[in-house]
């Protein structure tokens, strides 16, 4: 009888941490469970939320939060004893509050996610070069809500692994569900430091449109994220070394 697993991993410390594997792929199989997870800020894990991701198989964190964000609330990870821990920013203009109280300018999310392909090619190539050489065990890759830098990284893989967008798209569009009491006290944060009601909302939101923008634009100037990654800076054998992380069997890419 199969193993089963519950995407949605509950922790008293962190509140979306998901599993990126269960999805299944037109060419048959499914993405791998328990070997990529995505994730919220960890800086409020307790020791048994520590307890239960290592005793899942956690090896490796990638640390997606900027310099300042770091500063404000240290990663548990870093500096741990059994846990390879990496600090590689992306797109400081998708930090949560930060961004919108220094700019005057309308703010769409989904111009956010483009810009961020744009400008964040070396940054995503080096995140997916570090999951494709991590060691073995479960990578988990965060940010602070677990919602935007890791949302077009969860988009990457997934799509690279050759999930169909409408998954990639509801995948993203959960945190909406499973992290509503984070959402809730990051807009409450937003506000109090002198951000809109109507900015905050658009901030936090998980629309799927904004996601299929995002896929739309990779897929029309690239041709899908095996492409985007070539152009970025990844060798082939690092692409092919993430897809056998990503998928229960090899498939062809997108």
């Amino acid at each position: 009888m199969p193993a089963t697993f519950e995407r949605h991993i509950r922790l008293g410390g962190a509140f979306n941490v998901r599993d990126l594997g269960g999805y299944a792929l037109p060419g048959g199989g499914t993405t791998r469970w328990r070997s990529v997870l995505r994730a919220d800020g960890l800086q409020s894990l307790t020791e048994t939320d520590i307890g239960t991701l290592i005793e899942l198989g956690l090896a490796t964190v990638v640390d997606l939060r900027s310099d300042l964000e770091l500063l404000r609330h240290p990663s548990v990870f870093a500096g741990h004893r059994s846990v390879d821990y990496r600090h590689i920013p992306l797109f400081d203009s998708l930090a949560p509050v930060d961004a919108l109280l220094s700019s005057s300018t309308p703010f769409s999310l989904a111009e956010r996610y483009v810009s961020a392909v744009e400008i964040c090619g070396p940054a995503l190539g080096k995140v997916a070069t570090t999951i494709a050489e991590a060691s073995e065990g479960i990578v988990l890759f965060n940010c602070t809500a677990g919602k935007d830098r890791t949302g077009i990284v969860a988009a990457m893989l997934l799509g690279l692994a050759g999930v169909p967008w409408d998954d990639i798209v509801q995948d993203y569009a959960l945190t909406a569900s499973t992290a509503a009491s984070l959402i809730k006290r990051l807009r409450e944060a937003a506000l109090l430091r002198g951000l809109s009601a109507e900015a905050a909302a658009i901030l936090l939101a998980s629309e799927p449109e904004t996601m299929r923008v995002f896929l739309g634009h990779v897929a029309d100037r690239y041709g899908g994220f095996s492409q985007y990654l070539s152009w970025a800076g990844v060798s082939d054998g690092h692409i092919d070394r993430l897809v056998e992380r990503l998928v229960s069997r090899q498939v062809e890419i997108a």
